[in-house]
């Protein structure tokens, strides 16, 4: 017995041990079950379905059914929520990756999220949704945001991802399907609301184009001219994409909308953001009442960032009348090497504003040409004198010319946040600025305190041939 009683204390201990590692392994499921979960239920903006193997194959065809058409923007509202989503990429510079979804907030509204993840490999996951509201909302109750989706290492790359409120409780579940029974289909009505992720493949050379232009936001736009000039200056810059995001514009925009679709060279995004919220027609409360700045244009910007991520080597934030010219070569294929020369490639570029009022036209040497006169818009050729620059103001208003991949978050001017960036350079006016011609600013200067530049004289031949062309192709002469 005096042998016994030993064997006994250790069997106990040995039980006791395994015991305690089931509840430890018992505890680890649960915790992971908790944070990432495979789901048999979906959210959408109207409910929660359940789904099985089958549904969620007829709802990924159905998906890609009723998928935008390219170019497409799908909002999409949350549920219970004042949030409005507008796109979702896959996020490969984190880790794990994630998927960013670009959003619209009502910044002083408190959301949980959850996020929905169709993946390759047929399955779903649900994770939470963390939210980052950008710093710059120009003081609108709305501004741009993006929530961010954990996408757990079983999901396969996922192809779509729902949004939905943690607080939301209007759930119908379906139980699993039995051997030989058909499976529920979903009304239309009740199909859950998707967004395809973007940039699934992640590129680091052989981009499609090496300079890509974002224009935003068009609303309202009958500056024909201008614009004409603008897509051809850019196209002898080295561009060789150009997006806008259009909410309204004239009869005589569309025609030249339409000619340089055909041509390839832009790509109109359809941005309706008006009719899902009070967008301000200023950039400032006081310039126009509404709840978000400037008829969306940050979301629009991000998105065309994230758009353009592995499908440009640069991007340029741009606004349709301004041009960033190099001072000492011709071209921004020319420039940028210089610029990565001085400042390093691991920088953005900024580039100083120079405001050319278009209200101030002094003779330019007989370079009119007559024909334009009957053309709806501003003449960046007519208007060659610039304000100047005023000491505490060189370092506002300026635009960016950036690697995409270097960044996380932009603004209207410069960028928020960046991934693996050594800052911004400002870069020196005489090697490269930006030419504003816009209504003026210091309105109290006179013609004799204006400054001539002729830059964009050494352009002017070749440009009014691509003008006259494009006018006459496009129908407007």
């Amino acid at each position: 017995m005096g042998f016994q009683q030993p064997c006994l204390r250790k069997r106990k201990q040995l039980v006791n041990l395994i015991l305690l590692l089931v509840a430890v392994l018992i505890t680890i499921k649960m915790a992971e079950r908790y944070y990432i979960k495979e789901v048999s239920w979906i959210p959408n903006p109207t409910g929660e379905l359940g789904i099985t193997a089958k549904q969620l194959q007829s709802l990924m065809q159905n998906i890609a059914h009723e998928a935008p058409r390219k170019g497409e923007t799908s909002f999409i509202r949350v549920n219970m929520t004042k949030t409005l989503l507008v796109s979702a990429y896959l996020e490969h510079r984190t880790n794990p990756p994630q998927v960013r979804v670009i959003a619209v907030v009502l910044r002083e509204e408190t959301v949980s999220y959850r996020c929905v993840l169709l993946c390759r490999n047929n399955k779903n996951y649900v994770s939470d949704g963390i939210l980052q509201i950008h710093s710059d909302h120009f003081g609108f109750r709305y501004g741009t945001a993006d929530i961010m989706c954990l996408i757990p290492s079983t999901c396969d790359t996922p192809s779509h991802v729902a949004v939905a409120s943690a607080t939301f409780k209007g759930t119908v579940q379906i139980p699993a399907m039995r051997a030989g029974r058909a499976a529920k289909t979903f009304s239309k009505k009740r199909r859950p609301k998707f967004l395809e992720v973007k940039n699934k493949n992640k590129k680091t050379e052989s981009f499609n184009h090496t300079f890509t232009v974002c224009l935003s936001t068009m609303f309202d736009f009958n500056n024909v001219l201008q614009f004409v000039q603008s897509l051809e200056m850019f196209r002898f810059l080295g561009v060789s994409k150009v997006f806008v995001y259009k909410t309204s514009c004239s009869d005589e925009t569309q025609r030249v909308l339409n000619f340089y679709t055909r041509k390839g060279v832009l790509e109109v995004i359809p941005w309706s953001m008006s009719g899902f919220l009070n967008v301000s027609h200023g950039w400032l409360p006081s310039h126009g009442p509404g709840d978000l700045h400037y008829f969306g244009q940050i979301a629009a910007l991000n998105d065309c960032l994230y758009r353009n991520m592995y499908r440009s080597k640069y991007v340029a934030l741009h606004d349709v009348d301004e041009l960033i010219l190099p001072q000492t070569v011709k071209t921004w294929t020319e420039l940028l090497p210089l610029l990565e020369s001085k400042y390093t490639q691991n920088k953005c570029f900024m580039f100083e504003n120079n405001v050319f009022p278009n209200n101030v036209t002094l003779p330019r040497g007989g370079t009119d040409p007559a024909r334009w006169r009957g053309v709806p818009g501003v003449d960046v050729l007519a208007h060659l004198h610039q304000e100047p620059v005023p000491k505490d103001h060189v370092y506002e208003k300026f635009k960016i010319i950036v690697n995409p991949r270097l960044v996380t978050a932009v603004s209207v001017h410069g960028v928020l946040q960046s991934h693996s960036m050594d800052g911004c350079a400002w870069v020196d006016r005489n090697i490269a600025r930006m030419y504003h011609t816009r209504a003026p600013m210091q309105t109290e200067l006179t013609s004799d305190q204006l400054v001539y530049d002729g830059r964009l004289l050494s352009y002017s031949e070749t440009l009014i041939q691509a003008v006259n062309v494009t006018l006459r192709e496009s129908g407007i002469l």
